[in-house]
Order: structure tokens, then C-alpha cells, then sequence
């Protein structure tokens, strides 16, 4: 098989490493593989040993191995969002050659690129990621690949995504320990935003929640732009250590009940039914309820999903047509949708993928790398290739360069919607400005102060 058409996504998690194999099949994501590995070298979804996440990443890559009969060796590593910092960015380079305009070719792209990160970055942040809104030639705009158009001046504007260096270098070191190569860093929330909602939840406005094991990521997506990210330090490890403590029972046994018989919403939880729980220091099984069970579970979630409710409030987040959209291996607990309908308003969601063998929420990051890599344009791939290789030179194949159609392939997961491009994925702070009442009119009124100025 052509690895040339294979992407693994591998997403670190707190509780869990997990890799999943896609072929791409006549433009279509088929899942081949899957590994999963439990994971302990991590802290509040960051590596905080090396060692510990590279034999994670081994175990769970090589079950993916033995799923999918391939040899792998290049892995599309997601990064939290942890500290993810964004700007809006803008290069411009001079095309012309003695006066001349010339058609813009590959090296042009990747010039005006460079020129677009000579950002001041201090220095304990690293680039993440550059993605383009609009390239403009000669002062025309809203151009999404300019190779192959005459131009003196090619300018591009972006949103640079930094983030720590110790995240990125313990990330790259955990996995290149393991054994393998990285063929691109794609930042979590990035992925999942705008793979896994359709394209109306993307125009329109959605809150996708991630519950992870350490922590909790909400995000918000709007005109196919990532508006806002926020990290809180807490998830389903949390709700294990409570069930430990309240039951005096050990963390393996409280995993276990809470996955066997929790409920994130104890009016769903059978009052009558009983659980046997191994008590430390007790010679026989202590009888608990589902329901008190549930009673200790729901006190957590409703501490994360009200702190995640009070940040939205704090910054004048509004009702999005998409409603809330809740992805990670929390959100398969029963009730986390009921929940969740307590403290956010519109429609509620959970995300569960469709094919078989992958249908469970914690597997949704992995597969949002793989189709997230499957969907890169060439420009894309070009900015790519000038973050992770700033000192590339001319190569024979860069001459003038017709511009190649963008790779795009349906989705076959969710309502079979076409993936944008990247060029309409950025942004992140939403407008703090305070709203006193609400606006009237239409929709894109009604959000079009709300949106301003993102990054001020």
C-alpha cells in the first residue's frame, strides 16, 4: 500500500494515547486501524515525562500496526490548547523583476510566507501553525492560491498560532523516542472544528466541548473561523478520584464503576438498582446505588460544565445556531447530554463517529487529525513546509507553477458535508466588549459587533 495515502493521527491524551489508521480511498477517509494505550506521563493533558508518553505512543501505534497490517513510521500528532496564543499576521513581497511582473510560482508563496512570520515571538513560544485568510496580488483580495496569476506585489494575511516550546519540544521528543516521525503538528481544536461540524455548524456558530481525561477544552467556531479556546484543568480523571474518595474504593475499581454504571445526570440513574463496590478495608463487596453513584459523578460535571458556562457569559459569548457539540471520552457517560442542557442553550449534541470499529467519542481527535492532513491544499502544504523547514531553497520543480486544485474529499461521517479549506480556519479571542441588550435584526447583525475586534 502507498503510504503516500495513509494518514495516522495520534492524540495524547491525560488518561489515554490513541492512534487510528485512514486510507485515503478515491478521496474518501477509511478508518483501517486503531490503537489505544493507556497513558500516565501526563499532567493536565501536558507531557510531563518523556519516557513514560514515548512507550505509550509505542503501544498504542503498534496495535494500530497489527490492526492494519502496515509498517508506520510518520504520525500527524495533535497539540492541546493549552497557552495557544494567536495574532493576525501580514507579509508582503515585491514580484517583480526589473520592473516586470512575472507569474507567481512556488517559491513566491513560500517567500511572502517567511515574510509573514517575521513576527516578534518571545522566546519561550514557538509557531504552531500559519494559516492564510486571503492572499491579495497587486492589491486584489479574497484570493485563496495566487500561483499562476501575473503580479508585481504578492501580499498575505494570516493568524499566526504560537504556543510554549516546552510543549512542542517534550511532544516531538516523546515521539520521536518512540520511534517515529512527525509529518505535521496540528493543533487539537483546529482538527476537530472544522472536520468534524458540518458546514452550517461552522458558518453559523457552535461550541464544541472536548471532555478529556485532564482536562476540558471548549472552543468556539464561527464563519468557519475558530473564534475562541478555552482550557479548564479538570475531567474525567477528576470524577474517578471523587468516586475513589467518596467510595474508599481504589482508582482502578472507581474507573471501572464509572464506566460500567455512571451517570453524569442522577435522574437517570436507577434509585433501586444496586452496584458492588470493593471498599478498602473491608473483607465483603459494600452495597452503594446507581443513584448515589450518579449523585457523586454529576457534582463534578457540574462544576466544569458551569465554569465553562460562567467563562462564555464573561465574554458575551451569544445563543449559536449550531448549539454546543461535545466530543471526548466523557461525553459517551449517559446523561452528559441532558446535562449539559442545564447550563447551555440551543441544541446539544454528543459526536460519535459513524464507522465501525471507531464508534466511541475519544476516538473523534484522532480521526480529525487524519482527515484534517488528507484535506491540506498545496498552499497549504507550501506554508507547512516554511514553518517546520525555515531554511528551504529553490527547488527544480519550482518554476511557474499553474495552480492546482485544492484537495477536497466529502466527508463521510458527518451529513456529507465538503471540508473548507484552511484559508477560512483562524482566530481566536472573541470581542470582550460587554453587550447591553439584544440586538435585533439579522443573523449576521446580530454577531457582527459581537465579532470586531477579535484580537484586541
Amino acid at each position: 500500500m502507498d503510504n503516500s495515502e495513509v494518514y495516522v493521527g495520534l492524540d495524547i491524551g491525560t488518561t489515554s494515547v490513541k492512534a487510528l489508521v485512514c486510507e485515503n480511498v478515491k478521496g474518501q477517509l477509511k478508518v483501517i486501524g486503531v490503537g489505544v494505550a493507556p497513558s500516565n506521563g501526563l499532567n493536565k493533558g501536558v507531557i510531563v515525562d518523556i519516557d513514560k508518553t514515548a512507550r505509550a505512543i509505542s503501544q498504542a501505534v503498534a496495535d494500530a500496526e497489527a490492526k492494519s497490517g502496515l509498517n508506520i513510521k510518520d504520525l500527524i500528532v495533535g497539540l492541546p490548547a493549552n497557552y495557544l496564543q494567536m495574532q493576525k499576521v501580514h507579509g508582503m513581497i515585491t514580484i517583480a523583476s526589473q520592473g516586470q511582473s512575472r507569474e507567481i510560482v512556488n517559491r513566491d508563496v513560500i517567500d511572502v510566507a517567511k515574510e509573514t512570520l517575521t513576527q516578534n515571538i518571545p522566546p519561550e513560544r514557538a509557531v504552531l501553525d500559519l494559516i492564510p485568510t486571503e492572499f491579495a496580488v497587486d492589491g486584489f483580495g479574497g484570493i485563496k492560491d495566487p500561483r499562476g496569476m501575473v503580479s508585481v506585489r504578492l501580499e498575505m494575511k494570516g493568524t499566526l498560532y504560537t504556543g510554549p516550546k516546552t510543549i512542542l519540544h517534550n511532544t516531538k521528543k516523546a515521539v520521536q523516542t518512540a520511534g517515529y516521525r512527525i509529518k505535521d503538528f496540528v493543533i487539537s481544536p483546529i482538527a476537530t472544528n472544522f472536520n468534524l461540524l458540518n458546514d452550517g455548524e461552522q458558518d453559523f456558530g457552535t461550541v464544541v466541548i472536548d471532555l478529556g481525561g485532564g482536562q476540558t477544552t471548549t472552543s468556539i467556531v464561527h464563519d468557519h473561523q475558530l473564534k475562541y479556546t478555552f482550557v479548564d484543568p479538570e475531567g474525567g480523571r477528576y470524577i474517578t478520584k471523587d468516586i475513589s474518595t467518596v467510595l474508599n474504593t481504589s482508582l482502578k475499581d472507581a474507573e471501572q464503576l464509572k464506566l460500567n454504571h455512571g451517570f453524569a445526570d442522577h435522574t437517570l440513574a436507577d434509585p433501586e438498582a444496586q452496584v458492588n463496590v470493593n471498599v478498602v478495608g473491608k473483607n465483603e463487596p459494600v452495597q452503594f446505588t446507581e443513584e448515589y453513584l450518579a449523585e457523586v459523578i454529576e457534582a463534578r460535571m457540574r462544576q466544569i460544565f458551569e465554569r465553562i458556562h460562567q467563562r462564555l457569559q464573561a465574554i458575551h459569548a451569544p445563543e449559536l445556531p449550531g448549539g454546543v457539540t461535545i466530543i471526548g471520552g466523557g461525553a459517551a457517560m449517559p446523561g452528559v447530554k441532558e446535562l449539559a442542557q442545564q447550563y447551555f442553550p440551543g441544541n446539544i449534541k454528543v459526536y460519535v463517529p459513524e464507522q465501525m470499529g471507531i464508534r466511541h467519542p475519544l476516538n473523534a481527535t484522532g480521526l480529525a487529525l487524519a482527515m484534517y492532513e488528507n484535506g491540506l491544499s498545496d498552499v497549504d502544504k507550501l506554508i507547512k513546509q516554511t514553518i517546520q523547514q525555515p531554511d528551504i531553497v529553490d527547488s527544480p520543480d519550482d518554476v511557474r507553477v499553474a495552480p492546482q486544485p485544492t484537495r477536497q474529499f466529502v466527508r463521510q461521517w458527518t451529513n456529507k458535508q465538503t471540508k473548507p479549506s484552511r484559508t477560512q480556519k483562524n482566530e481566536q479571542k472573541i470581542n470582550k466588549k460587554p453587550q447591553t441588550q439584544k440586538t435585533t435584526g439579522s443573523f449576521g447583525e446580530k454577531f457582527k459587533g459581537f465579532f470586531d475586534n477579535i484580537f484586541d
